[in-house]
């Protein structure tokens, strides 16, 4: 089954690019290509997008409010922030806002793909510096509200520790290698603490995670 792949960019040669690049992959289907976010509930309610690509400087309506409005009609769909600077603050802005991850653009060539494989497997692919960011926001809200009781996961002690090194804000490869396994392996532990944990996205692991004291 392929996985449908909306992208939301006002530059056209960008959006041609990553067109043309995403045909080369069998398993994806492009179904949208918008050069704006004003429509954009609209826009998803008409192509049925698995993964989104979201610029975050786009015209008349930021991506970050777009996020926002596509999340809370379309919680499934996951967003992939597109970005000129890593430590831009409005990187954070997306990840709160319900994005998966960011892709800085001049690695979409090389890292494109890969990183909407890392989604599709539960991934969340942002460097270290913003999951930190997302961490701290979480621990400074969970420390003004009441911890939740502590449901049974039924995580095993590797999906804990590996639970533990995303709430620190490692990557996947600095995971792997503390913990000596492969960066496939951690894919797979991730994939199935998003399914144990029933959320979506990095920001609801790190506060579940945190409010819910799990690991």
């Amino acid at each position: 089954m392929s996985l449908r792949i909306a992208i939301f960019d006002d530059n056209k040669n960008i959006r041609e690019s990553i067109g043309l690049l995403l045909a080369t992959e069998p398993q994806f289907d492009v179904v949208g290509s918008f050069s704006h976010v004003l429509d954009c509930v609209e826009d998803v309610q008409t192509c049925r997008p698995d993964v989104v690509l979201m610029d975050i400087e786009m015209p008349g309506m930021t991506g970050i409010e777009a996020v926002t409005k596509i999340k809370k009609e379309y919680p499934q769909v996951q967003i992939l922030m597109q970005t000129v600077f890593e430590d831009d603050d409005r990187v954070f802005d997306s990840i709160c806002a319900g994005a998966s991850g960011y892709l800085l653009k001049n690695f979409l060539n090389t890292k494109l793909v890969d990183s909407i494989k890392e989604l599709q497997y539960g991934g969340s692919p942002m460097s270290p510096s913003i999951a930190r960011k997302v961490l701290n926001k979480m621990q400074s809200v969970s420390s003004v509200i009441k911890p939740e009781e502590t449901p049974d996961y039924h995580l095993t002690a590797r999906e804990k520790e590996v639970l533990s090194c995303l709430v620190n804000g490692l990557s996947y490869k600095m995971i792997g290698s503390d913990l000596n396994i492969s960066y496939e392996t951690v894919r797979s532990h991730v994939k199935k603490i998003y399914e144990k944990l029933h959320v979506a996205s990095l920001t609801e692991v790190v506060a579940k995670a945190i409010n819910q004291r799990i690991v």
